[in-house]
Formats: structure tokens, C-alpha cells, sequence
């Protein structure tokens, strides 16, 4: 049986990986602010903060370790989220 009340400590060395991750991203997010993506550009933002968001809920936040309701719960609100955000889009396109 697994104990679920066992703390989860990242190595330093997994951390700084991840602080390279998010700043890789962070570069890319920068570059691609220059380029005119025309309708595109909203889109590749979102996107990129998408997984950069992941990867600090996923490591800084330890949601890759906690449990199925929560997980299930979290992706729901984000679904959701996702939703509220297209008829924002949807509204704006047809005004």
C-alpha cells in the first residue's frame, strides 16, 4: 500500500532543469513577440503560457504528485476556464 502522506522534495539539480525550461520559454515568448503572426499571435502566447504555467503547477506546486480528485478537479476548472475564454473570443469577433 502507498503512503499518500509522504512529503515530495526535488533535487536542486530537477529544479534548475525546470528553471531552464521556463526561461527557454520565456526567450521563446520574447522572440515571438516580434514576429507578426497575424491573427496568430494571441494564440502562440496563450499557448506558451500554457506550458510554462504547467511546468510551475506541475513541479513548484506539486500537483505531478497529489491525488486523482484534485487532479480531476483542477483540469475541470481549467476546462472551464478554456470555455469562458472562447465565448470572450467568440463575443469579440463578432462585434
Amino acid at each position: 500500500m502507498e503512503n499518500k502522506d509522504v512529503l515530495h522534495y526535488f533535487e536542486y539539480q530537477s529544479l534548475f532543469k525546470v528553471l531552464l525550461v521556463l526561461l527557454f520559454f520565456t526567450g521563446i515568448t520574447v522572440g515571438v513577440s516580434y514576429l507578426d503572426l497575424g491573427a496568430l499571435n494571441v494564440w502562440v502566447a496563450l499557448v506558451i503560457a500554457s506550458i510554462k504555467g504547467s511546468f510551475v503547477l506541475l513541479f513548484f506546486m506539486h500537483m505531478k504528485y497529489e491525488g486523482r480528485v484534485l487532479v480531476i478537479s483542477f483540469l475541470g476548472t481549467i476546462f472551464f476556464l478554456g470555455i469562458m475564454i472562447s465565448f470572450t473570443f467568440w463575443d469579440v469577433a463578432f462585434r
